[in-house]
């Protein structure tokens, strides 16, 4: 009863302000007053209000929503460390693949890369101009500047 009685007096004064709008020459910015005041009557009349108002002060529904809350943060706990789990197991199994890569090619491995000192020996990539150039196996970024050089930037 309380909601409907406030819904109606909130109508009734954004009619009213529609009403000074109106007077002031402001038709469209009246007109749209106007209808955001009759949506709380609208409300209150199709019973909207009165079904929200049950549900708001119904200590069963705010139970039921607090449930919803725990089963929902079960999800995610669930699914964040099913996460974390499934990550561990990627990278054991590129390990078990690396292992398996480099007891089929050992070319491919590190260890084939170092010389009897133990340093990693350069490998060489072409550069536009068809020079060879000796770059470590960490620089990354040499293809990029390769690209860059080939397009004059």
């Amino acid at each position: 009863m309380l909601a409907e009685t406030i819904c109606s007096a909130v109508s009734a004064a954004g009619l009213g302000i529609a009403a000074i709008t109106a007077y002031r020459k402001r038709f469209l910015t009246a007109t749209r007053i106007a209808a955001y005041a009759l949506v709380p009557v609208g409300l209150v009349m199709t019973g909207v209000v009165e079904w929200l108002s049950g549900i708001v002060f119904k200590p069963s529904v705010w139970i039921g929503f607090g449930l919803l809350g725990v089963a929902w943060l079960l999800f995610m706990t669930t699914r964040a460390v099913e996460r974390r789990a499934g990550s561990t197991r990627k990278e054991r199994k590129a390990a078990r693949n690396a292992e398996r890569g480099a007891a089929v090619a050992p070319a491919a491995s590190s260890s084939a890369l170092t010389s009897g000192t133990g340093a990693t020996a350069p490998q060489g990539r072409p550069e536009p101009g068809g020079k060879r150039r000796e770059t470590a196996p960490g620089d990354d970024f040499s293809d990029i500047e390769a690209i860059l050089k080939k397009h004059g930037i």
